[in-house]
Parts: C-alpha cells; structure tokens; sequence
C-alpha cells in the first residue's frame, strides 16, 4: 500500500520543518544549552507542523550523537527508531479519545517508570483541550512535580479551552499560519521528487485553499496528483469546487440585470440537481470575491484562465467595490447559516433578494417627503430614474385627498428606527434565521399599533408569516418599545405589488399598486 504524501514527506529533521523559524530556534537553542522544559504546550491551527515538531523534539532529547547541535542525528539507534516507530518511551496520546480522568489515572501510575530505551519518556498528547475538568485536575499534578525522566508535549487547535492553571505550567510555543509561497515551494519539491507534474498555477490555488496548513495542501496535491494526469489550473478548479458553475454565473447576471425571477430560478435549479446551499453560497462568495480583487486592483491574486478572468473583469466593473461588499456580506451570511435552518434554500433566497434590494429601500420615507428619490440600482449602485417607479402611483394619488400624518404615527416611526438596531440584535439572540429574514425587509412603517412589514417576494412573506414567527417579532417589538404591537406583512416586488394596510383596497390607489406597478411612497 502507497503511503501518504503528507507522512512520506514528514519533516526528519529541524531544517525541514516550514514556516515555524520562530518555535525551531527557540528548540534548538535550549536544546545546546541543555535547558530541556519538563512540560510544552504547542498552540496553533491545525496541519502547522505542531505533532510533527514534538516528535522532533522526543526524537532530539532522546538522540545519541555527543554533538548537541545536531540532534537529532536521524542516524543512532534512538533516532531509528523514533522515524520507524517502534521507540517505546514516546507515548503518542489522543485527547479525543482518552478524556477520562481514568485514562489520566492510569498515565500518573504508568510515568513513574523508568525509559525502556531513551533518556527521556516523552508523552505527545493531541487535542489536549478535549481533556474532561476532572481530567485536567488529575493532570495538575503530574504538572508540576513530574519525574526527571519524563517531559509533556500537549498539542491543542484551541488553546482558549486549555485551563489556565495548565497553561502556567508549561512553556507556551504558538505556531502560524504557513504563507501561501512558502506552501507553494514546499509543493513544488515535493512534486518534482514524486515525478508529478503540475502547473504553477494549480500549486497556487492549493496553497491558497489550504489555508495556511502545510497538511492540508500536501493532501489536496496527493488528490489532485492520484489521476495521474498532469494538474492544470482548470483540473484543480473542478476537482476542489473553486470553479465558478454556470449557476454561480447566472445568478450573477440574474443580480446585474435586476432580475429576481432568473435568480431564483437559477438557485432552485441548482439545489434541485443536487448542489449543496453551503457549498452554492460559498462558490458564490468565493466568485464575487474574485471580483472584489479585480475591482480593487488585485488581479493577480485571483487563480483563473484568461478567458474567465475577462468575464470577471466586466462583472467586477458592473458591479463596483461598494455593491460588491453588499452582496459578499449577504451570501457570506447565507453559507454560515445554510445548515442551521430546517429549510435549507432560505439563506440562499433571503441572500439573493437582500442583495438585490437597494440599502435605500431598507429605509422608510421621511414623513415630510411627497417624492421617491432616485433608487440605486440593486448591484452596482447606479441611479435608476424615479418616474420608472413611482410615476403612475403618483398619478393616482392626485386624485386622493391628502391628509396629515397623524403626530402619534412619526414619532412612533421614529422611535421604531430608533431602535431597530437593539430589535434586530434581540430577535438575533433568539433566532438567527428569523433576524436574517426581518433585515431582508424592503420597508417598514409603524401607524397606531400595526407595523407593517413590506418583503421583496412571496416567498419571504410566507416564510415569516410561518411558525411563530410573527408572533416572537411581536414580543421583541414589545420588549424593546414597550409597546403592544402587531405585525402584518406585505410582498411589494414586479409589476403586482400589494397595497399596504391602511390603503383602501377597493381605491385607486391601490389599483395603481397592483395593476400599474406603482409604489406608494409616503401616505399623507
């Protein structure tokens, strides 16, 4: 059987450690010095180099060669064995699965034994932060007053979990992230070694999606090289889904053309051929971000083919920097919370549409204002003419005799923006899916004791009208306001939009909502 690439190539020795200069020099020192620590704590992101630089440090206080600076020697019998294997007094444990205080019992009874073989019993414990309470108790002791032959290596991605009486009794090492060219040239030796061949570009984009782990990126090249193939930037884009599909693409297009049926239409069509929402909201983050690069003078960070990145270039151009942060933020939104809500194309829908909807539609009208202002264009911000929207409304409305908004109505409004803020943070508290949906709102208008809520799609209507939804949104209002009130909601979207509450039904006006495309922008 083949071995992995990532423990064929695992570091020998202290040279051959990437990107922790800092935590080897600090080794390699104590170690001509002498000055060996009865217990280490190795913090930091997961495939930095962590297990492998303790395995290092067993094999080098264990090693034979007279001549302390070159320890380890990887030629004595110690070194050997440690790279085989078979060394018997390091004692690799995973915390994952001796959490017990038991498993830390039996370790207490077991270390006060001499080495079998080496000068040192090394203990490498991974994952130390799953360790029980109890069992980090038990530990203390051990901690503090261990035997002289035994030293304590604990591991941990989540040193924050790690009790602060541990962390006082052992000497802290906190490894980095690996930089992205560093990753790069360590792949590419290792791809020369293997006989793989392998585009520059592919090497990139791996380094890239590793994310900083060394382990990571040498998997993701095992993946990509086991085809036997050479790996093209093209191949890698497929195998690891960095690729934009041709959904991610019209969804774009959907959202630059103002086009909520064609958006959705090709989310749905996505989700129903069986695409994952996390996985369709990250490739559209990861697209539109490509486009933030380009759009803010990055091109070069951004792993695609010639023909790809023209495309992007001209949607980056459409949309601009400001849109773009808008969208990125919504679908950003969409791929932490596609796997919380029990409808899982929700995120997906509320993301599209709030990305859609201008900032300045989230707002209500002053109630001084008889006129829409220019409505920005929903993706790249462009104004688009009022009269597209609110000319026949505005029509109609002439033949409705004004009448005064009551005192009461704009001083409740006010507050209600007031405070929107806190209501949004509060229904966030008790269920972000809902806190997600109430901020995708269109507009909001508060008159006595009815908030009227105004959705881009019946689709959001229904899903807040669902549940109890309506229901814990009043209890917010009521909270924060200290008011009772109720809520109704409302879709205004295309051409049939439906008139709000205190609009008479039978009205010209609401004839002019429904039938004409108009929009009421202010009630008087």
């Amino acid at each position: 059987m083949s071995q992995a690439l990532y423990r064929k190539w695992r570091p020998a020795h202290w040279d051959q450690v990437i990107g922790q200069a800092h935590i080897v020099q600090t080794l390699r020192n104590a170690l001509a010095a002498d000055r060996i620590a009865h217990a280490y704590l190795f913090a930091g992101p997961r495939g930095t180099g962590k297990t492998t630089t303790a395995r290092l440090l067993a094999k080098a206080v264990n090693c034979l060669d007279a001549d302390k600076t070159n320890q380890p020697c990887n030629q004595c019998a110690h070194c050997q064995a440690v790279n085989q294997g078979r060394f018997l007094d390091l004692i690799e444990i995973d915390a994952a699965s001796n959490t017990s205080v038991e498993d830390v019992r039996d370790l207490r009874e077991k270390i006060n034994f001499s080495p079998n073989q080496g000068h040192y019993k090394v203990y490498i414990v991974d994952e130390v932060h799953m360790l029980s309470t109890a069992a980090f108790n038990a530990l203390l002791k051990t901690l503090e007053e261990p035997p002289a032959h035994a030293i304590f290596i604990l591991a941990t991605t989540e040193v924050h979990k790690i009790p602060a009486t541990v962390l006082s009794r052992c000497q802290r090492h906190e490894f980095r992230r690996i930089p992205v060219n560093e990753i790069v040239a360590n792949l590419k030796a290792m791809a020369e070694g293997e006989g793989f061949q392998v585009d520059p570009e592919a090497l990139t984009l791996v380094a890239r999606q590793a994310t900083g782990a060394m382990r990571d990126a040498i998997s993701l090249l095992d993946q990509l090289a086991s085809s036997g193939q050479r790996v093209t930037l093209e191949m890698a884009q497929d195998v690891l889904g960095t690729a934009a599909s041709q959904s991610v693409l019209e969804v774009v297009d959907a959202l630059l053309a103002d086009e909520s049926a064609a958006g959705l239409d090709a989310i749905h069509r996505s989700l129903d051929s069986g695409s994952d929402p996390r996985q369709f909201a990250r490739q559209m983050v990861d697209y539109l971000r490509s486009l933030l690069l380009i759009a803010t003078g990055n091109a070069s960070q951004v792993d695609a083919t010639s023909e790809v990145r023209a495309q992007m270039a001209r949607h980056a151009q459409a949309f601009g920097v400001p849109g773009l942060l808008r969208v990125i933020q919504s679908f950003n939104q969409a791929a932490i919370e596609a796997r919380l809500g029990w409808q899982p194309a929700l995120p997906l829908e509320m993301a599209f549409l709030e990305a859609m909807a201008p900032a300045a539609e989230i707002k209500t009208a002053a109630p001084e204002s008889k006129t829409a202002a220019p409505a920005a264009h929903p993706a790249h911000g462009k104004a688009r003419p009022a009269a597209e929207k609110v000319m026949p409304a505005a029509k109609a409305m002439e033949e409705v005799e004004e009448t005064a908004e009551a005192p009461e109505d704009a001083s409740a409004n006010q507050r209600l923006e007031e405070n929107w803020r806190k209501i949004l943070a509060a229904l966030r508290e008790r269920d972000s899916s809902l806190a997600a949906l109430i901020n995708s709102v269109k507009g909001r208008q508060l008159r006595g004791n009815v908030l009227s809520l105004s959705f881009a799609s019946d689709i959001l209507q229904q899903k807040m009208e669902m549940g109890e939804n309506v229901r814990m949104m009043e209890e917010v209002l009521g909270e924060v306001l200290g008011l009772e009130v109720s809520v109704r909601c409302q879709t205004v979207t295309g051409k049939r939009s439906a008139p709000p509450p205190e609009v008479d039904s039978d009205g010209m006006v609401a004839a002019a909502v429904r039938d004409l495309g108009g929009e009421v922008v202010d009630v008087q």
